[in-house]
C-alpha cells in the first residue's frame, strides 16, 4: 500500500449540512488541512458550531491527538469556491438533486487543477450519470460516507464508467488513513452495496407489516436481537462459514420463492411521504414521538455509535492481522 501522508494533502468539502460537517471533522482528525465551502447561507452560519461540537465528541471518544483549537486552525470555512484552488481532493456533500450537484461540480472544476480528484457523497445516484456534468470525468468517483462519518469505519468508493482506476486506487488507499475499512466498486451499481442490501430488507420488512404478518416492532426486534448481535463482528457471509454452509442451499430453495419482489413503493411509505414524515426531526414517522422521546433516541444514537466503534475495533480480526 502506498505511503500516503495526509498532512501533505489539502482536502475540500462542499456542502456543510450534518453529513458535510461530519466529513470535515473526519478529514481534520486524519491530518488534512480542510477548505470547507458552504453554498447555503444557513450552513455557513451553523457549520462552525456543529463542527466544534463534533470535535468535542471526538475528544470525548479519544480520537484527537491535539487540542480542538489545533484542528480548527487547519480549517477554512467560506462561501468562496476559489478556496478550493490548491485542494488535491474535493468532496461534494450537497442535496441529492442532480441539477444542484451539476452546478456545484462546475464551480469546483472552475478552480481546481485537472488532476484534483472530485468525489460525490451520493448514496443512490449513479456515478456514471453524474460524470456527464464534468469536463474531466476520469477524475470523478463516489465516496459514500456513513453518519456519523468520524466514528464509523464504513465507506463505499464507486467508479463510474469513465473513472480512471489510478484515482480510485489512490482514494481507496487514502481511505485507510481516514480510519475506514473501504469497499471499492469498479462497476457503477445503482444503490451501491449497502443500499441494495438494505432496501431489499426494507421491502421485505414493509411487506410483512402490510400483509399483517408482523408489526413494525416485531421486525425491528428481529434485527436488533438477532442480526444486531453479530453483524458488526462478521458480516453475513462469514457468519455462514462459522455456522456451516451446507444447510443454506436447501433453505434458499424453500424461502426465496416466498419473498416479496414488488417493484413499486409500498403504500405505507407513500403515506409517510404524504404527511411529510421526517421521523425524529419533525415527530412524524413510522413510530410516534414526542419531543422528549425524539431527543432521547437521537442522543442514544450518538452514544451507541461511539460505543460500537470502540467495540468493533477491539474485536476486528482483520485489523489485528494487518497490525502484525
Amino acid at each position: 500500500m502506498e505511503n500516503i501522508i495526509t498532512e501533505d494533502i489539502s482536502a475540500g468539502v462542499v456542502g456543510l449540512g450534518l453529513m458535510g460537517t461530519g466529513v470535515v471533522v473526519s478529514l481534520l482528525i486524519s491530518g488534512h488541512r480542510v477548505k470547507a465551502v458552504a453554498p447555503l447561507c444557513e450552513d455557513l452560519e451553523t457549520a462552525p458550531e456543529r463542527i466544534n461540537y463534533q470535535l468535542m465528541k471526538c475528544a470525548k471518544s479519544g480520537l484527537l491527538s491535539a487540542p480542538i483549537d489545533f484542528y480548527l486552525s487547519r480549517l477554512t470555512i467560506s462561501e468562496d469556491f476559489s478556496e478550493l484552488e490548491r485542494c488535491q481532493i474535493v468532496l461534494e456533500c450537497v442535496i441529492e438533486i442532480p441539477g444542484i450537484k451539476e452546478t456545484v461540480f462546475k464551480a469546483i472544476e472552475a478552480v481546481v487543477n485537472t488532476e484534483a480528484v472530485i468525489a460525490t457523497n451520493t448514496s443512490a445516484l449513479p456515478i456514471s450519470d453524474l460524470q456527464k456534468y464534468l469536463l474531466h470525468p476520469q477524475r470523478f468517483l463516489g465516496i459514500h460516507w456513513a453518519e456519523p462519518s468520524y466514528l464509523t469505519p464504513f465507506m463505499e468508493i464507486t467508479c463510474g464508467e469513465k473513472t480512471d482506476n489510478k484515482h480510485a486506487v489512490w482514494v481507496y488507499e487514502l481511505a485507510h488513513q481516514w480510519g475506514k475499512e473501504p469497499t471499492l466498486l469498479r462497476k457503477d451499481l445503482r444503490g451501491f452495496i449497502t443500499n441494495r442490501l438494505m432496501y431489499a430488507v426494507y421491502r421485505e420488512g414493509l411487506h410483512l407489516v402490510e400483509n399483517g404478518s408482523a408489526t413494525l416492532e416485531d421486525v425491528d426486534k428481529s434485527f436488533r436481537y438477532d442480526a444486531g448481535s453479530w453483524m458488526t463482528l462478521m458480516g453475513i457471509f462469514r457468519r455462514m462459514d462459522l455456522l456451516g454452509i451446507k444447510d443454506y442451499a436447501r433453505i434458499f430453495e424453500r424461502v426465496f420463492p416466498e419473498l416479496c419482489n414488488d417493484e413499486t413503493v409500498s403504500p405505507l411509505m407513500e403515506q409517510m411521504v404524504e404527511i411529510n414524515a421526517r421521523g425524529t426531526q419533525n415527530l412524524k414517522g413510522l413510530y410516534h414521538y414526542n419531543e422528549t422521546d425524539a431527543k432521547k433516541w437521537d442522543e442514544a444514537f450518538v452514544l451507541f455509535n461511539e460505543e460500537i466503534y470502540k467495540l468493533a475495533s477491539s474485536y476486528s480480526v482483520e485489523r489485528k492481522n494487518k497490525s502484525r
